[in-house]
């Protein structure tokens, strides 16, 4: 489920931001460029996620990392200055235009990552000296 929400965010989010780049960019830079900026990210969780590549786990750290950063960021800015974004991004508003899915979504990201790496199974950590 945590995958699929990724999956529809990557493609909703690069998908919009690259239309509305490319028909109405001089309206809204800074959300559009935000907008094209979180689809990315999403697409790089979703890959990290994904894949089982040794370097597929940190990349889905970092984006899910940079994506809760992101999402504080903008929606503390779109609240405190919101002519600097006269239309949404994902992330305005902590996501509430998409059911603050955007807020929830890098937190479960984060907590699936700790709590499905290697040794974390069956609360077991990576010390196994015995107790």
């Amino acid at each position: 489920m945590l995958i699929a929400l990724y999956a529809v965010f990557a493609l909703a989010a690069t998908a919009r931001a690259v239309v509305q780049i490319a028909v109405q960019f001089d309206e809204a830079p800074l959300a559009y460029a935000l907008s094209l900026f979180s689809g990315l990210v999403y697409i790089a969780a979703t890959v990290g996620l994904v894949t089982h590549r040794p370097w597929s786990r940190p990349l889905a750290w970092g984006a899910c990392a940079i994506e809760l950063v992101g999402v504080i960021t903008i929606g503390i800015a779109s609240i405190v200055d919101p002519q600097a974004f006269p239309h949404d991004t994902v992330w305005s508003r902590f996501g509430s235009g998409y059911g603050y899915i955007p807020l929830l979504l890098p937190v479960l990201g984060l907590l699936w990552l700790r709590y499905s790496r290697p040794g974390a199974e069956h609360g077991r950590s990576d010390d196994r000296s015995p107790a």
